[in-house]
């Protein structure tokens, strides 16, 4: 596919907003790719990376393995990932600690309009797709209600974690920081990045390729030999997450960090017009309605102006 610079400064945004997803625990990096449209050829370009590349790096050249890959891509969303989670971890850790319900409402509003998106392209509604939908919001829902453990931090464990991370980053609707959260491993996490620990960012990052070339793969076959049953499900995934991220919440069980501090590792989901009266903080109901909104506007607009620059292409 021929790309000018416009494209790639596009996708590197793309990059940018996956990044600052994944660093929110219930919100996946592969729900923004999904919704800006590049989900299906970010997962084809990983899945072409393995020891193929290597013969045609060395029968053919650098050049030609970068373009087997789809390297320019690539280099684009991921280089647009990584700044975002080295440059903006702080100002997410601060938005969710000043903020928490105002942020969960925009991504509340963001997710719920990516489902009727996704939800459009699987009509007409068949059972099977009903059926793998259901299985979906299952999944998503049971992940949720997992109780939390705590791992240590060793570097081991972080290469493990970076593995199981990267999975579900690059599946709409789980969020790998979620699932880092259910291990006990993302205050680690977020520490290293804020304090570029490099030992146990290297060992993340070991796990996360070789997770994410794997995993990669079988995405890649699903999404090719049952598009549709793999999109229900996904979709379905989206729809489950709701749960994770709904913006009034209760602490229910902390637990003290290695900085001394209490991290939440047990909520429950509360009624904004309960959570005054049990948390005792203001529910912020209209500031968060039309975060919500931002998101849902947000995530129409774009497929607004896809379909329109899709048109014009056309023409």
């Amino acid at each position: 596919m021929s790309r000018n610079l416009k494209d790639y400064l596009l996708l590197f945004a793309r990059g940018v907003a996956m990044g600052a997803a994944d660093v929110v625990p219930g919100v996946s990096g592969g729900t923004v790719a999904f919704i800006t449209g590049i989900y299906e050829e970010l997962i084809d370009s990983l899945r072409s990376i393995g020891l193929v590349t290597v013969v045609t790096l060395v029968k053919r050249g650098p050049l030609a393995a970068w373009q087997e890959i789809n390297g320019n891509f690539l280099l684009a969303v991921f280089g647009g990932v990584l700044l975002s989670l080295f440059s903006l971890a702080n100002v997410i850790e601060y938005a969710l600690a000043t903020f928490p319900i105002l942020v969960w409402s925009f991504f509340w509003g963001l997710v719920l309009a990516s489902v009727w998106h996704l939800s459009r392209q699987l009509r007409p509604f068949t059972a099977g797709a009903l059926l793998w939908f259901g299985v979906g919001v299952a999944c998503a829902l049971a992940i949720s209600l997992l109780r939390p453990v705590a791992l240590p931090g060793y570097w081991y464990v972080m290469t493990l974690g970076g593995a199981i991370a990267i999975c579900a980053m690059i599946l709409p609707g789980i969020s790998g920081s979620f699932l880092l959260l259910l291990l006990g491993l993302y205050p680690i996490f977020i520490a290293a990045l804020s304090d570029l620990q490099w030992l146990l960012l290297c060992s993340f990052a070991i796990g996360a390729a070789c997770g994410l070339l794997l995993f990669s793969r079988v995405l890649s076959w699903l999404l090719h030999h049952y598009h549709r049953a793999t999109l229900s499900v996904l979709t379905g995934f989206l729809l489950g997450s709701l749960n994770v991220i709904w913006p009034w919440k209760q602490v229910v069980e902390t637990r003290i960090d290695r900085h001394g501090e209490a991290v939440p590792v047990l909520q429950e989901n509360l009624w904004p017009w309960h959570y005054s009266e049990l948390v005792g903080e203001p529910s912020y109901i209209a500031g968060a309605m039309l975060a919500a909104l931002f998101g849902l506007v947000l995530v129409i607009g774009i497929e607004l102006l896809a379909v329109t620059l899709s048109d014009k292409t056309a023409r």
